[in-house]
């Protein structure tokens, strides 16, 4: 390959990057600039204020309070089509690499004990 095509090829690889993070910046710019995590951590504050006044209610009220049941559930489900699907594709992937590298190894002694 010549001198000047992986020049060439250098510049695209660099100019790809330098868009990539540039406009990574002005999203993470823009996304501060709006006050968008501001907003978030206010409608968590908000939900927590509501939380703490139904349970200073229920408390006052004399009914049966469990914790739990004013906390937010933060366990994430990955559980969808997408997972599954990368799940099943590895598997299928790892089940032929397994398979080859017991023939392989197979082979291997084969050719050792002759």
């Amino acid at each position: 390959m010549k001198r000047e095509d992986k020049i060439k090829i250098y510049k695209k690889i660099f100019k790809f990057c330098f868009w990539a993070f540039f406009i990574t910046f002005l999203t993470l710019y823009l996304s501060q600039a709006t006050g968008y995590y501001e907003y978030e951590q206010h409608k968590k504050v908000s939900f927590t204020n509501k939380q703490i006044e139904q349970f200073e209610k229920d408390v006052a009220a004399g009914k049966n309070v469990d914790l739990d049941s004013y906390l937010e559930d933060t366990t994430k489900n990955y559980n969808n089509k997408t997972s599954k699907l990368g799940y099943q594709v590895s598997s299928a992937i790892g089940k032929y690499v397994k398979d080859g590298l017991d023939n392989a190894f197979k082979m291997i002694n084969k050719a050792m004990q002759e």
